[in-house]
């Protein structure tokens, strides 16, 4: 029997599909044919943004999860259901550990009982911690100095131990700054509250936000500010399906940057808004933000090795306008538009 055949015909499940990077992934799952049904709780996603069979559900809720499961029989699951904000991670550690380590576990132990064998899981860099050196490959040391990142990697160790234990096979996908929009204009980033530069800038100027806040400009970089790895949305959903087909085929475990392998500034950022959105974004300085690194890019070629994949669409320009294109649309976010 080849592998294609002992292959289950089930549907993907992803789990926070109603989020950024999962609505975006979940998209491109439909268009190349794979069937696909989305769980998330909606707690930070948007139902306007999944267009794929719902389920309406929380990792935390187990009964939940097995009715899922045993309805749906998914052959894999994509993982991105996870708090996010390493601030607010440090502050609410006991949040940060609930949803995403013993979540996971809960997603872990029913995907056992499914025998259902295939993760591909959202990481982070934040997992490195202060680099030690620039730029990151993956064989730079994990050590995480937010509650947000050890979870993370705590999540990583978790099913590296399922792996060894019980055959489950997983690809950790360690994300730099994802950014901009799908190219059709009708799904981007939306958080409520918003933390990440690009939607912050483009706020300025839509006119919804005075001015944008530099925190810091004394950094030991070309000029003062955070330089920083953006990788587009698009091309992360891309780099999902080559790591689950790897899987899919028979391939061991991985863990893998992704990213350009190039970094842009701040200040690089909001120029390079001003000149697509023709707006003159007023900006200000502040004090530097603490655990903010000078410089976080991605390095390596192990994406390229392993998963034959490159960003489609690294220039920081395209990423800009094409969620520039959304923000326009989408003024208000889903909830309005």
């Amino acid at each position: 029997m080849s592998a294609a055949q002992e292959t289950p015909a089930g549907p993907v499940l992803v789990t926070g599909g109603a989020g950024y990077i999962g609505s975006h992934t979940t998209r491109l799952l439909q268009a190349r044919g794979v069937p696909v049904v989305v769980l998330d709780n909606l707690s930070t996603g948007w139902r306007q943004a999944v267009s794929a069979p719902f389920e309406l559900a929380d990792l935390g809720d187990r009964a939940r999860l097995d009715a899922v499961f045993a309805r749906h029989r998914p052959r894999a699951v994509i993982h991105f259901a996870a708090k996010t904000y390493v601030g607010e991670s440090v502050e609410k550690p006991a949040l940060y550990y609930r949803e995403n380590v013993f979540h996971t576990w809960n997603l872990l132990e029913a995907m056992r009982a499914a025998e259902c064998r295939e993760i591909v899981f959202s990481s982070t860099c934040a997992t490195y911690g202060n680099p030690l050196r620039v730029p990151l490959d993956e064989a730079h040391p994990q050590d995480p100095i937010s509650p947000y990142g050890r979870t993370k990697l705590h999540m990583e160790h978790m099913m590296q131990d399922y792996a060894r234990a019980y055959g489950l096979q997983i690809a950790a996908l360690r994300y730099f700054n994802a950014a901009g929009a799908s190219r059709a204009g009708d799904l981007g980033e939306v958080h409520r509250p918003e933390t990440h530069l690009i939607p912050l800038v483009l706020q300025v100027a839509l006119g919804t936000r005075a001015k944008i806040q530099i925190f810091g400009d004394d950094y030991p970089t070309p000029d003062g500010t955070c330089v920083r790895d953006y990788i587009h949305v698009e091309d992360l959903a891309d780099a999902h399906l080559r790591a689950l087909a790897r899987l899919q085929a028979g391939g061991s475990p991985l863990a893998i940057n992704l990213g350009t392998g190039k970094g842009f500034s701040v200040r690089e950022v909001i120029e390079t808004a001003r000149r697509v959105t023709g707006h003159p974004i007023p900006a200000a300085t502040s004090p530097r933000r603490e655990g903010d690194p000078p410089i976080l890019v991605s390095g390596g070629t192990r994406a390229r090795d392993v998963l034959g994949w490159e960003p489609a669409r690294p220039d920081i320009a395209d990423i800009v306008s094409d969620a520039w294109r959304f923000h326009r649309a989408h003024p208000d976010g889903y909830a309005q538009s």
